[in-house]
């Protein structure tokens, strides 16, 4: 006799076709190349300015320290997604000189 309480169920006469459930994964963060980048970025925004800064080398929690200091270095808001510290408002010169101090290499991209 065949066990189907492990079979997982496709179509259904009440509803139709059931959407399968794909194994969600976190994206892998990107491998650094040991160059910091910051980005200013405008698009999708609301008109507001923002500074992405990508590329660091360090754990997620290192990164949120590291984005808690420069918040409060440009007395700004900002939030960290996938490993990408997001600054409010065009900071770019300050963050510059601050990253440059703690030891990172920094390029500035974008436009």
């Amino acid at each position: 006799m065949t066990n189907w309480s492990d079979s997982i169920p496709v179509y259904s006469t009440e509803s139709g076709r059931i959407k399968q459930n794909a194994p969600t994964q976190k994206p892998t963060p990107q491998k650094s190349d040991g160059i910091v980048r910051l980005r200013r970025e405008v698009k999708g925004r609301g008109g507001g300015t923002v500074i992405v800064i990508s590329g660091i080398p360090l754990s997620a929690p290192e990164i949120k320290e590291l984005a808690g200091v420069l918040k409060k270095k440009c007395g700004c808001g900002g939030t960290v997604k996938e490993g990408v510290v997001e600054i409010q408002g065009d900071h770019r010169d300050s963050l510059l000189a601050e990253l440059q101090a703690r030891g990172f290499k920094v390029k500035l991209a974008g436009g």
